[in-house]
């Protein structure tokens, strides 16, 4: 079984497994270096430590996801830290800085390994039997931690800006003396440091040599190979050339971008084989380790088994659920009839124009497969899988308001959830692994088009470089067997191309953690994140059908809001900070 491309939970070697909770990087700085380089366990046990500070969102905030700060999704309980984003609270004192310390520490830890843990050779251990095996991945740990640093700093730049940027580890006193390094030279050192490393580390650990595999050992293939390299770079530069950073539209940051996309999708489609999965809902599934590898890249699956993501998101009503994440009216919009036409409700009346296969009595049948695939609408069945009614999503309805987190969009979210978890009281069947999807080949097929056609100029155009057109390559997730939607037809305006591309980006990519870093850094904000529409379904007199209106929340946009605030604790310890416009 080629397990190749997910992260599983701890990352390393069973005996470190086992320890990986207690370990941060205190404890490191309070042992002994010599403590440290005793054998391969304690120096590997500081790179699984690093692997746990890697992004997941299955709730980070209460319950809320990041999505239900954008126009993905509406959380159903006032009052969540979520609201901070667009109620007014924002702040430097109030700055939302998870992100800020936590990739700070991984850093400060990755230049701890690479200042002090590389080079060892371990000579008291050369007799063991797996001290090549063990040597081995010793000596591709620096590789993974350079990608590590990386990938923190892009998770830092595309959140703040300008940042302070540290290659070597520091006292406290030092790193407090430090001022920002323009988000250019971020970028810059992100890209670079991707191109040093992509061919020196292991290309697939699920394929190593045979002398150099660890007796009764699964293969470790939740760790970072060249792919991920090339995805990181890929990101990285499509952020670097857009508007938020790319302020002067310079076409060269585009090229860049189209072409660290192009070269991440050659390698993944033409020297590893992977394809886009026939079966969408596959990539996010509990067995997506052996289902969905053809197109996962890396991911990071989430603590152990657990069933958060399920009891914060399962409707109302039935046993377990809470509402949760309510996906918004924008994003079901977003997907388009089966023949290719949008959908809009108009003064309560549904309305596709030219689709052939539209019945307004029945507005989610014959839309883009994925739409039900990701949101469970009114009268769904077989939500979750082992329940036996129908969810009513309506005013009144058995699953609506105004039960308490009664949906406030006439949605509830189906995306991350593993619908056989059963939350009942008798059931055996209550948790599952959960993979966060870091990277997959779908994103950079989007990622690609959008680059190419800000460089090229048109959806259609193509040179000796690009071959595969813009309008092809968005395409491409649309096409996906199991979804079959129309290709995006030639000729199209570059403005019309723009609009289709970025509901594509919505549809594709929902609820993966996109939405809220793409609107801005599109620097699109006041057009989607202002209105955030729900949808209000009612019964009709005669108990057969329904009527339909749409509800409006209003929230606050401030265009400081690009970026997050410095948060004003770091600027008290360290006076060189300067802080965000606006803030």
């Amino acid at each position: 079984m080629k397990l190749r491309k997910i992260v599983y939970g701890m990352l390393c070697m069973g005996a470190l497994a086992s320890c990986s909770d207690q370990m941060n990087y205190h404890e490191y700085n309070n042992y002994d270096e010599d403590f440290v380089k005793l054998n391969f366990s304690n120096v590997g046990g500081l790179i699984t430590t690093i692997y746990l500070d890697l992004d997941t969102d299955f709730g980070n905030y209460s319950g809320a996801i990041l999505g239900s700060a954008t126009d993905e999704s509406q959380y159903a309980y006032t009052g969540n830290s979520i609201e901070t984003f667009y109620n007014g609270s924002w702040s430097p004192t109030n700055a939302q800085s998870g992100t800020w310390s936590t990739c700070y520490s991984g850093i400060s830890n990755c230049n701890l390994f690479l200042d002090k843990y590389v080079g060892l050779t371990f000579p008291e251990l050369e007799q063991n039997a797996d001290y090549k095996p063990q040597m081995f991945r010793y000596n591709n740990y620096q590789y993974e931690v350079r990608f590590l640093r990386a990938y923190f700093y892009f998770n830092l730049v595309r959140q703040y800006g300008d940042v302070p940027f540290i290659d070597h580890f520091l006292s406290a006193d030092e790193s407090n003396t430090l001022s920002r390094t323009p988000a250019k030279d971020i970028f810059d050192y992100i890209i670079s440091e991707c191109d040093d490393i992509k061919d020196l580390i292991i290309e697939d650990y699920a394929n190593l040599p045979a002398d150099v595999v660890l007796p009764s050992e699964s293969p470790e293939t939740g760790r970072v190979n060249k792919a991920t390299v090339l995805a990181l770079k890929a990101r990285a530069a499509l952020y670097a050339a857009s508007p938020l950073f790319n302020t002067d539209n310079n076409p060269e940051l585009w090229h860049r971008a189209a072409t660290a996309n192009k070269e991440l999708l050659d390698y993944c489609v033409n020297e590893r084989g992977m394809k886009l999965v026939s079966d969408y809902a596959s990539l996010w599934d509990k067995n997506n380790y052996k289902n969905a590898t053809d197109e996962l890249i890396f991911g990071r699956r989430a603590n152990r088994e657990s069933s958060t993501m399920e009891s914060y998101n399962y409707p109302v009503g039935i046993e377990g659920g809470n509402g949760g994440n309510c996906p918004t009216q924008n994003l079901v919009d977003a997907y388009e009839t089966t023949d290719g036409y949008d959908v809009r409700l108009v003064n309560g009346a549904w309305i596709a124009d030219g689709s052939r296969v539209f019945d307004k009595a029945k507005p989610y049948d014959n839309r883009d497969p994925r739409l039900r695939m990701t949101i469970c609408v009114n009268e769904e069945t077989g939500w979750p899988t082992w329940n036996e009614g129908t969810i009513y999503t309506y005013q009144g309805g058995a699953n609506g308001q105004p039960l308490n987190g009664g949906t406030p969009t006439g949605y509830y979210l189906k995306k991350y959830c593993q619908g056989d978890i059963d939350l009942r009281s008798n059931s055996t069947n209550k948790s599952a692994y959960h993979t966060w999807i870091t990277y997959r080949l779908g994103e950079f097929y989007l990622n690609y088009a959008e680059a190419v056609f800000r460089y090229l100029g048109s959806a259609d155009a193509t040179d000796a470089e690009f071959t595969m057109s813009a309008r092809q390559a968005a395409s491409m997730t649309r096409e996906r067997e199991g979804v079959g939607m129309p290709a995006f037809p030639l000729n199209m305006s570059n403005d019309a191309f723009w609009e289709a591309y970025k509901k594509e980006r919505m549809v594709e990519l929902a609820f993966e953690g996109h939405r809220f870093w793409d609107v801005r850094r599109w620097k699109e904000a006041d057009k989607y994140f202002v209105n955030i529409e729900g949808l209000q379904i009612s019964k009709t007199g005669d108990n057969t059908a329904y009527s339909y209106s749409t509800v409006v929340n209003t929230r606050q946009w401030d265009d400081k809001m690009y970026l997050f605030p410095i948060p004003q604790s770091e600027r008290m310890k360290n006076p060189n900070l300067s802080q965000n416009p606006g803030w």
